[in-house]
């Protein structure tokens, strides 16, 4: 039996985070003031796809005025509204934070986090090293085009649902409900935890 491959070396990241994780964080906290909590979904299914996510996780941290909270297991999904074998399959994770980012600049700043991954942006649902999508922010709820809040189908997709699930099973989604009721509401065909994965909550 192999052990799990990891990213560097921290304390696991499959919840509940340990005590002296979250304490660590929460003093960190104290640097922001009267910070939102959001929750941002990641996905790659280009290149080196863990450590790809690893870097998104890693830029977020390194954002002013955010800091992560937790990050999820890794799940391993078949890509969305596309034929299947068409394209490599997805990693994907959820990532908790604390921002004191207002959500047009934390949207702002998962851009540029993709750009840097040099994330293209040729055909609806076609292949990407990076997605990094708003999926909440606080209770806000919002029709803004460019900024649909919460996310308009993170209810329906088992690859966001259960990864959050994972991180904070009593998390509502706002306008939606509890994502525990949310998830047995959906197919969890074609996603997969990756117990031989992990992502590293960030120092």
């Amino acid at each position: 039996m192999t052990a799990p491959f990891k990213v560097g070396q921290s304390d696991p990241t499959v919840q509940p985070v340990p005590t002296s994780v979250v304490a660590q964080v929460d003093a960190a906290d104290s640097t922001l003031s009267n910070p939102q909590r959001a929750v941002i979904a990641l996905g790659s299914n280009l290149g080196n796809r863990l450590e790809t996510l690893q870097g998104a996780v890693d830029a977020l941290e390194d954002t002013p005025g955010l800091r992560v909270k937790a990050v999820s297991p890794v799940y391993e999904t078949a890509p969305w509204g596309v034929d299947p074998d068409s394209q490599p399959a997805y990693f994907n994770a959820v990532v908790v934070v604390k921002t004191t980012l207002p959500p047009a600049s934390l949207l702002e700043r998962a851009h540029a986090v993709e750009e840097a991954f040099h994330r293209v942006r040729d055909e609806r649902w076609g292949p990407r090293t990076i997605d990094v999508d708003i999926v909440a922010y606080a209770d806000v709820v919002s029709d803004d085009p460019v900024l649909t809040l919460p996310h308009p189908r993170a209810h329906e997709r088992a690859f966001v649902l259960a990864p959050w699930h994972d991180v904070e099973p009593e998390a509502q989604l706002p306008g939606r409900g509890p994502v525990a009721q949310l998830l047995e509401s959906v197919t969890r065909e074609g996603v997969a935890a990756r117990a031989d994965l992990e992502l590293r909550l960030p120092e």
